[in-house]
């Protein structure tokens, strides 16, 4: 059922998760378009009936059609892209993104954003390990979460609007916090545990272990296999609130660490059984 009514949307980045949300939202009876640099991404999305147009080319006659945009695209470039292009959105559009930090993006756009036209951030917790619109799946939104950060710039109504997309494209969970308490939650939830998994695989030569591991080493490494130009974009950008969050593992690892050395079980014991009662809310 349609949540959002009478409203045409355009994805500027037909990836992975852009090629998602069309799908979703075709699915859903809207119409759909999209913006991005590969023809062959564009015909593959009309062909598989996921956006009912597309262009490589931004011009104004085609962005000013539709009433909410989501941009898919790295940070910068997502910056760039409002710098250069906002002119050619139409009065009372809202836009929204996908991206995975929020402070260092946020307010620079909310801030050059022409006043009839708002920008609702959003964060789609939801991915695989693969790249492209040819792996586009909506189903990967259904066990996911959605966090909205709005600002004092934004409307409720706005806000309201960019809340009922993530119910329309089927994530668990929607919720709201600030872009701060976004950038300190997913420095411990996402980028740190990214970093973990990339520092493990690069601590040995793995072409000889594949034959002896076992699921908790795959578990362990699964986002491992990384986009290397994306995320050292995303860690940059939140530095700062990376490097707590990295020296607070640290301490942690290191506490365990010393648990072991100086052979203390009840130590090592308070921790095991400290993460095995904080997991189970994850298994909920």
């Amino acid at each position: 059922m349609k949540v959002i009514n009478d409203v045409k949307f355009l994805i500027v980045g037909l990836g992975l998760i852009g090629g998602s949300y069309a799908q979703a939202l075709t699915d859903l009876g809207y119409e759909v378009g999209a913006i991005t640099r590969s023809q062959s991404s564009i015909d593959y999305a009309i062909e598989k009936k996921l956006i009912a147009h597309g262009t490589t080319e931004v011009t104004k006659e085609y962005v000013e059609q539709f009433d909410i945009i989501v941009f898919a695209l790295y940070p910068k470039v997502f910056v760039e892209w409002i710098e250069k292009y906002q002119s050619y959105f139409k009065a009372g559009a809202i836009i929204t993104d996908v991206t995975g930090v929020k402070g260092a993006i946020v307010y620079e756009i909310q801030e050059m954003l022409r006043e009839d036209v708002e920008f609702v951030p959003a964060h789609p917790m939801a991915g695989k390990e693969v790249y492209g619109v040819q792996n586009a799946d909506k189903t990967i939104f259904t066990h996911a979460n959605y966090i909205v950060t709005p600002t004092s710039k934004n409307t409720p109504e706005a806000i309201k609007t960019i809340k009922q997309l993530g119910r329309l494209l089927g994530f668990k969970t929607v919720t709201e916090l600030s872009p701060e308490e976004h950038d300190e939650m997913i420095g411990f939830l996402s980028q740190l545990t990214h970093c973990i998994a990339v520092s493990l695989m690069d601590c040995k030569e793995s072409e000889y272990l594949v034959d002896y591991t076992g699921d908790s080493f795959r578990d362990l490494t699964r986002i491992a296999k990384i986009n290397d130009a994306m995320w050292s974009e995303l860690f940059l950008l939140n530095k700062s609130e990376l490097l707590s969050q990295m020296d607070l593992f640290m301490s942690k690892f290191t506490e365990l660490r010393n648990a072991l050395e100086s052979e203390d079980i009840e130590k090592m014991r308070e921790m095991m059984r400290i993460s095995t009662e904080r997991r189970k809310y994850f298994d909920k």
